[in-house]
């Protein structure tokens, strides 16, 4: 066996046990009874000065809202009542990079309910938006939507995926609201305000999450859609290298909000992309990044693809300062491991 087919046979096992994730919905899935104040604004942000609070509370409630869109497909996949011709599935940039009727159902409501109370404020959402150009973030107040995220895992009916809104203030993302319908989780994260899941702060980087190092994390890499022999080369190479080095182990989940989200929590300890063309888009960072950062994570890019990615020290870019455009990201639950990690991924 080549060594480059037994890459692929590992980076293969790896992404299959991935589904031990779904054990995550096991007396959790939509319908079991929450308590209702788990998926309200946390009183400790209701009580502070925070200038967001309507725009989170209105967050909260669309991202709720939405997630309830999503469950009749999760419900019905792969019974008798499932009609796949109800998602009327749409490509975009290639055949694995699509939307469903959801999607656009959920971010033209998101939309439209924003403007009605926020009428001045901007709207970057991942279909309006399509393949064309990304708008850019001005002073003014913007919104950053993903309708759903892990839409592939959506359609199959995997259970992670989410709706992600995000809203960034004088260029920076401030608040993010991020809702998982399968796994009844909401996130919540508010810059200087901690970052919360179903009501429950999120622990900083102490204890197990300071001391991490990158032999005996969890690290998450997102293939997304390259195919060319040079951008899949890059991208099996830099897992092989982790391998060598020695890890945990390794996931794929298929939403990028949800990495994120997951590393804030201690679920992964590190998540990058970005090694070819397989990088995210603003909406896969905005909400994840607040949340992410709220509890103490670091993060920067995995390696600079333009300058935009570069501070005013020439240094890469990181927290709150972070580039919402580019493709090359790294997370994780402490400076040292994010260091760790963009050294052996990239064979430095």
């Amino acid at each position: 066996m080549s060594n480059s087919s037994h890459s692929f046979l590992l980076i293969a096992a790896a992404t299959a046990a991935t589904m031990a994730v779904c054990a995550f919905t096991s007396g959790k899935r939509s319908g079991v009874p929450h308590s209702q104040h788990h998926f309200n604004v946390p009183p400790e942000i209701l009580k502070s000065d925070c200038q967001c609070k309507q725009e989170l509370i209105l967050a909260v409630r669309l991202a709720l809202e939405a997630g309830k869109n999503m469950t009749e497909h999760y419900h019905n996949k792969g019974t008798a009542d499932e009609n796949i011709q109800d998602l009327d599935i749409s490509c975009k940039s290639c055949q694995s990079d699509f939307a469903t009727a959801i999607d656009v159902k959920n971010e033209n409501f998101i939309s439209s309910e924003i403007r009605k109370q926020f009428p001045d404020h901007k709207i970057i959402g991942e279909e309006d938006t399509g393949t064309g150009a990304i708008p850019k973030l001005t002073s003014n107040p913007t919104w950053i939507i993903d309708p759903i995220d892990g839409t592939t895992n959506f359609a199959s009916g995997l259970p992670l995926s989410c709706v992600s809104i995000g809203l960034c203030r004088e260029g920076q993302p401030e608040m993010g609201v991020v809702y998982a319908p399968m796994t009844n989780e909401l996130y919540i994260g508010v810059k200087n305000y901690g970052s919360f899941r179903n009501g429950i702060r999120l622990v900083g980087c102490t204890g197990e999450k300071a001391n991490k190092t990158l032999s005996d994390s969890v690290v998450c890499f997102e293939f997304g859609y390259s195919s060319t022999q040079e951008g899949i080369d890059s991208m099996v190479d830099a897992v092989k290298r982790l391998l060598q080095h020695g890890v945990r182990t390794t996931r794929t989940l298929g939403s990028g909000v949800l990495d994120l989200c997951y590393v804030a929590c201690g679920r992964m300890d590190v998540v990058y992309t970005g090694m070819a063309e397989e990088g995210w888009k603003p909406w896969d960072y905005c909400a994840g990044l607040v949340v992410a950062v709220e509890a103490g994570c670091e993060i920067s890019h995995i390696k600079k693809r333009n300058e935009d990615d570069l501070a005013g020290d020439k240094t890469l870019r990181k927290g709150y300062d972070f580039n919402l455009y580019s493709k090359s990201m790294v997370c994780g639950v402490n400076s040292d491991l994010v260091e760790q990690c963009r050294q052996v991924v990239l064979g430095l």
